[in-house]
């Protein structure tokens, strides 16, 4: 058999064949706890599933990943495991119209974050279950049809250790040491999920009323670990989640359809979370230890709010392959930052999904893998790398764009007959843009191609001719595409004209226009007083890079930081950003706007991204020949606007941070053993136990610290959040000793969970320590094709990507990976895409290198 990668094909003839009726799964999950014995620990899963053939007497197979199999029966034919199982699939010949197949075995249970994870809190020692699926791993818990337009009703049984509490999507209970649940709506496998253990539970409920009279009450809950019980925010989350079902409810006039609205928050999740109709999943660190800023709790909002709509977009109606996963997760993109903006006290999402959001997507698009939104996915491998910012940032842009296109009436009531129409069905691109037809009015057929079905990002530059009279006689927007991706696409967009008004950079004229072909003359803005700033897509209605003329580009040299408004300012910034990333404008001069006007950003999640960016130009994009220097003058400024900052401020916390990711003197480094140790401070400054980490690991990476300082604060901070700084501490040392060791444990061996792994490679990757690492550029492309064969698809991306040897930027590593390309067109496509993808990003640093070294 092809084995555990599904294509589209085989897919396609099994749903053309099959129609299931419906799942019992159970699964003993006893041996959690206690001794496993020899071997892998396993748990034992029995499916029975119920389903119909179109063509009796025809043959085909159920997916399973599992080390053993015990016994199958199919049609109360017992059928040799040997014979019909090879570890991933299950070979089903002789099929009846109507079929009952049953599977009992051993399944495994993950330290990969796929299919049944089991942790082991390092606190307590109490174990914790739950499952993650997406894109196709149910199959490692139960045997199934592993594809999403082959969905169904589910049962689910489960024994588990006592005093233990048991979660799945359906209401449960317990009866003689049985968790039983209710059975499901028809849903696809990957959304299906089970999370065990002794978790902290809050409880709370939602109420509604509807115009026609009819009321909806839906159970809520909220689960963490133990140890996290004492910082779990439960009231925030519930806040939240009652305004977002609030809002939901009120657009897309379809009653949320799955009963109780359970979310689990669990360790070592590979995911920001998971949909899974009432069990939401979602990563722990959404439940913050210390202090974080407003914009950590945007962010969660966002991904409460994300999950939540895709209960209507993903679950109730769900794409029939993953070539059409845009059908969920742009949406689903989209709309949580359309309701949060909406519903709650988040008002400026718009701007972190500008700043942000969008970057992700920019970079995606600019890859050599970029892919139209509507990708082109084979199999399930291509599918594993497709949630991706093509995906979800440049789709939910796009669909910013459809609404400023169709107008957000007709596009809501397009959602509405959308669902209505295909309710616990399956869907395709056609499915939607006719019903957006229908409420709009428009062809959405030219819309769809231009961008859903092509690839690459549009540049926009605007043209200022001025008159005799000194204003505005010609503005005409010049548009661009990269030759590779040549499409010209159809843009909605505002304008605006900006000038300095009492110390301030003010907008004084603003006009929508759409834009198209390479040349757009914008007549509305003719007669206009001559601007100091032009720029276009303002408000962000669409997706492309915007560009500046000379004119503009001087005023922000100069004036940036006195743009009043922040989603015109962070537009700015973004721009400003695209050109250092495209080798246009040199990376010290981008460091330098950022020292000079990023104490004056109001907007937090727009300060923490100019802090990211600023790293990247330095370590990255800089000449390495000024990269001492650039260090010295980000450190020289994080501290200087840490000390400016209000006392207590989450702009204070946010450079403190900023501080101790660049400091490198004798001086600054000094003053973070001080705040350590308690001699030092900063007023208003707390120290808690998250601050305390990344003010330990520079120590580390330079050597003022050893095993001994990072024992002692693990000593303080003995929690599973803990180990995870502390792996990542102790790989960081400048070590060759380390080094070696850390390489081991993350190529050679699959001893570490999948969150040490990631801990291990963080540590292992510090751009202080270049020449220290240099060794293990070659050893990368002697070892990838073999990890990539060996481990998990997890993991395996987790060390192609984490572990490219990016910090040797020269053109030696370049050919090393071209030179491994060429000789490896045998190894999976997931994987030389993954290699390509830092190929490309390796090849743009060495030009925006370039680019600034002229400039020194």
């Amino acid at each position: 058999m092809p084995g555990e990668n599904l294509t589209r094909e085989e897919a396609r003839t099994r749903a053309e064949l099959l129609s299931v009726q419906g799942y019992e799964v159970d699964l003993d999950l006893r041996s959690a706890v206690g001794d496993a014995g020899e071997g892998p620990r396993t748990f034992r899963s029995v499916t029975t599933l119920r389903f119909t053939c179109a063509e009796p007497g025809a043959a085909s197979f159920a997916d399973l990943l599992a080390p053993s199999v015990t016994a199958v029966t199919l049609n109360g034919r017992e059928l040799d495991p040997a014979a019909v199982f090879d570890g991933t699939r299950i070979a089903l010949d002789g099929l009846e119209a109507e079929n009952t197949l049953v599977v009992d075995a051993r399944c495994a249970y993950s330290r990969t974050g796929e299919g049944m994870h089991r942790f082991v809190d390092p606190e307590d020692g109490e174990v914790y279950l739950y499952t993650q699926y997406e894109p196709a791993d149910a199959r490692r818990v139960f045997a199934n049809f592993e594809q999403p337009d082959l969905k169904a009703p589910y049962r689910f049984r489960v024994q588990a250790p006592e005093g233990w509490t048991v979660w799945s999507n359906g209401a449960g209970e317990l009866t003689d040491g049985v968790w039983s649940f209710a059975e499901t709506k028809p849903v696809s496998t990957y959304i299906t999920c089970v999370v065990a253990g002794p978790y902290h539970y809050v409880t709370d409920s939602y109420r509604r009323t509807f115009e026609d009279g009819t009321e909806l009450e839906i159970p809520l809950g909220a689960m963490c670990r133990k140890g996290l019980a004492p910082h779990f925010d439960a009231d925030d989350v519930f806040l939240v989640t009652k305004q977002g079902l609030d809002f939901f409810h009120d657009h897309f006039d379809y009653p949320y359809p799955f009963g109780k609205y359970d979310q689990a928050f669990v360790p070592e999740y590979n995911l920001g979370a998971m949909e899974n109709p009432g069990l939401v999943t979602f990563r722990e660190e959404y439940i913050y230890r210390g202090k974080v800023t407003q914009a950590s709790y945007e962010r969660r909002a966002n991904v409460i709010l994300h999950e939540m709509a895709h209960m209507w977009f993903g679950d109730l109606v769900t794409m029939r392959w993953w070539d059409d996963l845009w059908l969920k997760e742009s949406f689903a993109d989209f709309m949580g930052t359309f309701s949060m903006v909406g519903a709650t006290r988040f008002t400026d999402g718009w701007i972190t999904f500008a700043n942000n959001r969008k970057a992700w997507a920019y970079r995606a698009d600019q890859l050599p893998s970029t892919h139209p939104v509507t990708a082109d996915i084979g199999d399930l491998q291509d599918a594993k790398l497709n949630f991706d910012g093509i995906t979800y940032a440049k789709g939910a842009s796009v669909l910013k764009q459809l609404v400023a296109y169709v107008g957000r009436d007709a596009f809501l009531e397009g959602a509405r007959r959308y669902f209505k129409r295909h309710a616990y069905g399956n869907t395709t691109l056609g499915d939607l843009l006719s019903a957006l037809a229908e409420t709009s009015g428009r062809d959405m057929t030219g819309w769809a191609k231009s961008w859903l079905q092509t690839a690459g990002v549009n540049s926009l530059t605007p043209q200022v001719e001025l008159g005799e009279d000194g204003r505005v006689a010609q503005l005409t927007v010049v548009q661009e595409a990269a030759a590779s991706h040549p499409e010209l696409r159809p843009h909605r967009v505002a304008i605006g004209l900006y000038r300095r008004e009492e110390g301030a950079l003010v907008r004084y004229a603003r006009a929508e226009a759409d834009v198209s072909g390479p040349r757009t003359a914008v007549t509305a803005l003719s007669g206009q007083e001559a601007p100091e700033l032009v720029l276009v897509n303002d408000e962000d209605l669409t997706y492309c890079k915007i560009r500046f003329d000379e004119n503009s580009l001087a005023t922000l040299r100069a004036h940036l930081g006195e743009i009043t408004d922040p989603l015109a300012r962070a537009l700015c910034w973004s721009a400003l950003w695209s050109l250092t990333r495209d080798g246009l404008l040199p990376a010290r001069e981008f460091v330098a706007l950022v020292l000079r006007f990023a104490g004056r950003e109001s907007d937090i999640g727009v300060l923490q991204m100019l802090h990211a960016w600023a790293r990247t130009a330095l370590v990255s994009y800089a000449a390495p020949a000024w990269r001492e220097e650039g260090g010295r003058l980000l450190a020289e400024g994080a501290l200087r606007e840490l000390r400016a900052a209000e006392a207590g401020s989450q702009h204070q916390l946010t450079w403190a941070r900023f501080f101790a990711a660049t400091a490198t003197t004798d001086a600054d480094l000094q003053l973070l053993e001080g705040l350590l140790a308690g001699s030092e401070a900063v007023e208003g400054l707390e120290v808690d136990q998250e601050l305390r980490w990344a003010l330990l690991q520079p120590l580390v990476v330079h050597g003022r610290a050893a095993e001994s300082e990072i024992a002692a604060e693990l000593a303080r901070d003995n929690t599973a959040s803990g180990k995870r700084h502390q792996v990542r501490c102790l790989a960081a040392r400048p070590s060759e000793a380390v080094k070696a060791q850390a390489w081991a444990q993350v190529v050679e061996s699959d001893e570490l969970s999948n969150a040490l792994v990631e801990a291990t490679i963080a540590g292992f990757e510090q751009p202080a320590q270049r020449e220290l690492i240099a060794p293990y550029a070659g050893k990368y492309f002697e070892v990838i094709a073999r990890v990539w064969r060996e481990r998990s698809i997890q993991i395996g991306m987790d060390v192609v990507r984490g572990l490219f040897p990016s910090l040797q930027d020269s053109p030696d590593t370049l050919a090393a990976a071209d030179a491994w390309l060429e000789a490896h067109t045998d190894v999976s496509q997931a994987a030389r895409r993954l290699v390509l993808e830092a190929r490309d990003d390796l090849a743009r640093a060495l030009r925006a290198q370039e680019c600034d070294t002229k400039a020194a």
